[in-house]
């Protein structure tokens, strides 16, 4: 059994995960333990607080005792804020209280366009112009281009959980862009588990979102390579048999 960890804020698209976990193989667990949001805002200053040390650190523990082999960090907008050198200290300082590896939802875009063998990706994000940019920003110093930003300007987490199927094609169309290899939706708010199979066929082009790209985060962490090609091709690059 791989037990993987992830430490959500608040509530919003969370039922993605257990989605997500019934495709994966009945030898893999997707624990999940909620941590406290705090100010339910896209903004600067409260998606630093959102994701310190000690908001991190109060739902390590749960994970341990559920015998997690890893943890990520399931927020975007609460780990690339702090910049890519900051985001690397959150997830050392989150491996070195929780005892195992860990990552978080930025690092796993990075990580999963690189997997994709593509560099060139276009942007759809729920938040606000700022904070758009600044995803861009983390990518690019992740060494990849990001040739289109679309900016929803949505303040919360909350708003964006509403969100359906028809709003999130909307998204993912509005953000591609003629030059961009693959299309990203970086908000762990935004149920995205059920629709992507139809977001890429419609778009022709791979696309990651953000509970996606966290949940593969954590098989790479645990060296687990799942074929689950309901969840995209992101998952459809390992054989269908499974050790």
């Amino acid at each position: 059994m791989t037990a993987l960890g992830f430490l959500y804020p608040g509530h919003s698209g969370e039922d993605d995960y257990p989605r997500m976990e019934q495709l994966l193989g009945s030898d893999i667990r997707v624990d999940l333990v909620h941590t406290d949001i705090g100010e339910d805002a896209h903004r600067v200053d409260a998606l630093l607080e959102m994701g310190s040390p000690e908001r991190l650190a109060a739902g390590v523990a749960e994970l341990r005792h559920a015998g997690a082999d890893a943890v990520v960090w399931a927020c975007t907008s609460g780990s690339f804020v702090h910049g890519w050198d900051g985001a690397h200290e959150q997830v050392r300082t989150l491996a070195a209280t929780a005892g195992m590896p860990a990552s978080s939802t930025s690092f796993a875009f990075v990580h999963a366009v690189r997997e994709l063998d593509v560099r060139r990706v276009a942007i759809g994000a729920t938040y606000p112009e700022d904070v758009a940019q600044l995803f861009a920003g983390f990518l690019r110093a992740g060494g990849l281009e990001a040739v289109g930003v679309r900016s929803s300007g949505i303040i919360t987490a909350a708003e964006v959980g509403t969100w359906g199927e028809t709003e999130v094609l909307a998204l993912a169309r509005a953000a591609d862009h003629p030059d961009a290899e693959a299309v990203l939706l970086p908000d762990t708010a935004l149920h995205t588990a059920a629709h992507i199979p139809a977001l890429e066929k419609q778009l022709a082009k791979p696309i990651l979102t953000a509970n996606q790209v966290t949940v593969w985060e954590g098989l790479r962490l645990a060296d687990r390579r799942v074929n689950a090609p309901e969840l995209g091709s992101l998952f459809a690059r390992e054989p269908i048999v499974q050790v």
